[in-house]
């Protein structure tokens, strides 16, 4: 066994490979950014090195310094984890150079199977189905444009390198084709330095269906079946599991038979992931389904495989790295009961699941009965702008199906993430989606489904908001007492009370407030001024200038609210959504905002990677006004209104911060006027 790992990565992974590392007595070291100095994974390791600045290409990304670090503690091992340096061919002729042994395949698997193009290519010549496209070297977009067209749309453009979603961009017609090219080349550059694309035909009603498997320095390769990954959103996945529904025994044998070809066509070695595309129009069937590509390394969805066959993946990639035969063969694997992943991310579903950053002033996961999160960060821990928005997977094991997913959605239902805004409640929702359930969906299930799973923009809470006013009005009274409070006159002053206490029928409690940004103005109304309702009092909420009344009877709620106060405000999570409430301070002015709007702003820090209007341009409301790269992915800034554009104050290349101003837009009507 080998004695000491580095662990070239970060966050959960880098957890993950450090509690097998440890439990099997290896010495385990980290590496870490400025941004990571305090992280979870550089206090576990043994040992921790500084590589640089917090972007990854300056840290991360860079293999002499990961080498350096390597050579300077002694490391006999280097595990890149997924992501990063994790399938650069380069990073594994690095290791052996250097002497140190690189846990994963051999580079020349990794330059066979890691390019798209060229993976699909030696699959053609071995007789597995590929999905129709263009796969060849010429990079021309004229060129890209016309077999796009040859193929004929739907059409997926995805990066040559590299995997995740990043530089994969759908066109559903011709005009839109330029645009997303552009798009998908930047992304793809920046992730995985190599611009390069393929074109592939869209498979209608797509079930995106992996195999993983494994293989030694013996030449044993075996397949641990199957994971279905297609729930996805953006060809990013959201929840995984294993096995895959409705698998029909005779695919399971096919898609596993062609997996375990394809790994000892390129002699591979370690663990790695066969993807496949299955048409799933008319159910799943055995010569329905299509080679995608090859992941040389470990996917983030592991852990769903460990827990149907009962094995850790890292230590099997430890003990291969060591010259040991593989725990298993392929007649002693077999499948136990189900698993079922979701990646808890720091996004925003109600505004089109933008990343979100901060401080994660609350982080509480559920537990239970075959529950398992892995995760990379603990309550008090920064999200940055910097890498991928994941805060945790939350894993869920039953003996059935339906099982899993009931301990899951009640595992989601009892953790509480405060700080940054997070996808909680849309996981939540998911386990519970009656098609996503019956085992009727595909990779465009939460496209279609956003408004129904909640992934749209929607009003706070008027019962939310009315207990964060309580709440703010005296921190130290539950709802209930602040109640009783109004409907008694015995035990205090008139002069020192703060329940809205006056001499007339009503008592009333008046709180101007900002909730998720918004002004709100909460009314807290004594019962006697309401009639009916056994005296339960009415209360007014304004929202965005539009009043709403409503009465509250005090019914039990559907889960018990969460409060986290900080310097800030109050965070109140209710069923995994949150609402950020606190104080209107009418001193505390965006004068930004003075001139009536037209500021278009940087929604988080990011980086400028185009500007698409000039000062004196001409706009129509939508038109693109900028793109800004933040967390992997690019994000498109639109004209708030048709105008003018006034100023510009910012270009390529630069760094934003969160709030920034990129231009401002004098509308049309204030023009005219």
């Amino acid at each position: 066994m080998l004695s000491s790992v580095l662990i070239a990565n970060r966050g959960e992974i880098a957890v993950r490979v450090i509690k097998t590392a440890r439990r099997l007595g290896l010495r385990t070291i980290a590496v870490y950014s400025e941004a990571d100095a305090g992280a979870l994974h550089v206090r576990m390791a043994d040992e921790a090195y500084p590589i640089g600045p917090a972007p990854a290409r300056d840290s991360y990304l860079v293999i002499d310094k990961i080498i350096a670090v390597a050579k300077q503690s002694g490391a006999q091992s280097i595990h890149p984890g997924y992501g990063f340096l994790s399938e650069r061919a380069e990073f594994a002729d690095a290791c052996a150079e250097a002497g140190i042994v690189f846990i994963g395949p051999p580079a020349s698997a990794i330059r066979a199977m890691g390019l798209k193009d060229g993976a699909k290519t030696l699959m053609q010549k071995a007789g597995v189905p590929v999905v129709p496209g263009y796969h060849g070297a010429m990079q021309d977009p004229k060129f890209l444009k016309e077999k796009a067209y040859e193929i004929g749309y739907p059409v997926l453009i995805k990066a040559v390198a590299g995997g995740g979603g990043k530089g994969m961009k759908k066109v559903e017609k011709l005009v839109d084709f330029d645009e997303a090219l552009a798009s998908a080349q930047r992304e793809a550059a920046s992730s995985f330095g190599d611009p390069r694309v393929l074109i592939e035909k869209y498979v209608q009603s797509p079930r995106h269906i992996e195999i993983q498997v494994f293989g030694d320095t013996l030449g044993n390769v075996v397949h641990l079946f199957e994971r279905d990954c297609s729930l996805q959103r953006r060809h990013q996945k959201v929840i995984e599991e294993a096995p895959a529904p409705d698998m029909p025994p005779a695919m399971r044998e096919a898609m596993g038979r062609a997996a375990v070809e394809a790994a000892k066509a390129v002699g591979y070695v370690g663990a790695g992931t066969v993807e496949f595309i299955a048409d799933g129009s008319n159910g799943l069937q055995p010569d329905k389904f299509y080679f995608m590509e090859m992941n040389t390394r470990l996917q983030v969805e592991h852990p769903v495989t460990e827990a149907i066959t009962g094995q850790d993946l890292v230590e099997w990639q430890l003990r291969v790295a060591s010259g040991e035969r593989l725990p298993l063969l392929q007649d002693e694997l077999q499948i136990h009961g189900h698993a079922v992943e979701a990646r808890l991310y720091a996004e925003d579903p109600e505004k089109g699941f933008l990343p979100s950053t901060g401080t994660l002033h609350t982080l509480r996961f559920g537990d239970g009965e075959g529950a398992r999160v892995d995760t990379g960060v603990e309550q008090g821990a920064e999200v940055s702008p910097f890498y991928d928005p994941m805060i945790a997977k939350v894993i869920a094991y039953g003996e059935t199906r339906d099982e899993a997913l009931d301990r899951l959605g009640a595992v989601l239902g009892e953790t509480v993430v405060a700080g940054p805004r997070t996808n909680l409640a849309f996981l939540k929702a998911l386990t519970e989606a009656p098609g996503f359930r019956s085992g009727h969906f595909d990779t465009g299930f939460i496209d279609r489904n956003l408004e129904a799973l909640g992934a749209v923009p929607r009003p706070a809470d008027p019962q939310t908001v009315r207990l964060a006013a309580l709440k703010l009005l005296d921190g130290q009274w539950s709802d209930r007492q602040w109640r009783d409070q109004l409907r008694s006159n015995e035990g205090a002053s008139p002069w020192a009370a703060t329940d809205g206490f006056q001499l007339g029928a009503a008592r009333r409690v008046g709180m101007p407030l900002v909730v998720d940004g918004e002004r709100v103005q909460v009314d807290l109304v004594s019962p006697a001024s309401t009639r009916g309702a056994g005296g339960a009092p009415d209360i007014r909420a304004v929202f965005g200038g539009g009043e709403t009344s409503y009465r509250d009877d005090y019914l039990p709620l559907s889960a018990d609210p969460a409060f986290t106060l900080t310097r800030e405000g109050l965070f109140v999570v209710r069923d995994g959504r949150q609402t950020e409430v606190r104080r209107f301070d009418p001193f505390d002015v965006d004068l930004d905002h003075l001139d009536g709007g037209g500021a278009v702003k940087a929604p988080m820090h990011g980086k400028v990677i185009a500007v698409l209007v000039e000062p004196g341009q001409q706009v129509l409301k939508g038109d693109r006004v900028a793109v800004i790269e933040a967390m992997k992915m690019e994000h498109t800034l639109v004209a708030p209104s048709d105008g003018t554009v006034t100023a510009v104050m910012v270009s390529a290349g630069e760094q934003v911060g969160e709030g920034a101003a990129v231009a401002t837009i004098e509308a049309a009507a204030e023009k005219a006027a």
